[in-house]
């Protein structure tokens, strides 16, 4: 019964049933997640749904917004039939957008920096840990990259800010854009390597119709099924259907 309890205990409960049972009960506390896949996908919504979750359970979370405008992006999030506005009044839910961290840190180069990085990398702990975060979300980790412009800096980056937030407790979803014609998991091939996890989003033509799938192609520290599933994004959340070969659906 103790090793059952301190299993689910090391666990993030996404909150999302389909992929917590794809995960066999959730994310590993602790890890870095790359949520990557193109335009239109999902990415943002099950970023956002992981956050809301995490806050209805008691534990507070943080979006940091690099390019959308946090009011903006509340307004055309899915009206969850289990979202409560109060999550936000309280703090349980906090929205950031980075450009404001930029200004007061003096990071207004296109090029920053390892010194840069150090700093911003520091920022965001700060704010992890005097808020007590435990579930962070950063859409879009490739618009940070856009700014470290050489594989060695991305890695650093990363590889820093993946390690302290683990050290915090923080659990992690990184929001990678993902062109249709990429070959890997990531914009620039670096950051897929590092992540602990990896949750591809994409499309499926079927039947004149355009699907969303979900894939987890890894996550350290659970097993896990690398099935594709189709992805519906509902008022009651995503939903998570199994794709069987040759494309169809398994219906229930």
């Amino acid at each position: 019964m103790a090793d059952t309890y301190s299993a689910r205990e090391d666990r993030c409960v996404t909150g999302i049933e389909g992929l917590d049972n794809i995960l066999n009960g959730g994310i590993p506390r602790g890890n870095t997640i790359l949520v990557t896949g193109s335009c239109g996908t999902g990415k943002t919504t099950l970023s956002i749904e992981f956050l809301v979750h995490g806050a209805l359970q008691g534990e507070r979370s943080l979006y940091i917004s690099v390019t959308e405008a946090s009011d903006k992006l509340l307004k055309n999030m899915i009206p969850y039939e289990f979202f409560d506005p109060k999550l936000i009044e309280e703090r349980k839910l906090i929205f950031i957008d980075l450009p404001v961290i930029y200004e007061k840190l003096g990071l207004q180069k296109l090029d920053f920096t390892l010194e840069e990085i150090q700093i911003l990398v520091d920022q965001i702990v700060k704010v992890v840990v005097e808020l007590n975060v435990k579930r962070l979300v950063i859409d879009s980790i490739t618009s940070i990259c856009y700014r470290l412009t050489t594989e060695e800096k991305i890695r650093e980056f990363i590889l820093r800010l993946g390690t302290e937030l683990s050290d915090a407790g923080c659990t992690t979803l990184l929001v990678s854009e993902l062109l249709p014609s990429a070959k890997g998991y990531s914009q620039y091939g670096v950051e897929e390597a590092i992540a602990d996890g990896i949750i591809v989003l994409g499309n499926l033509e079927r039947r004149g119709d355009l699907l969303r799938t979900l894939q987890v192609v890894k996550m350290r520290g659970t097993t896990h099924s690398r099935a594709k599933y189709v992805l519906d994004l509902t008022p009651i959340g995503v939903l998570l259907v199994p794709l069987l070969k040759g494309g169809s659906v398994e219906m229930r």
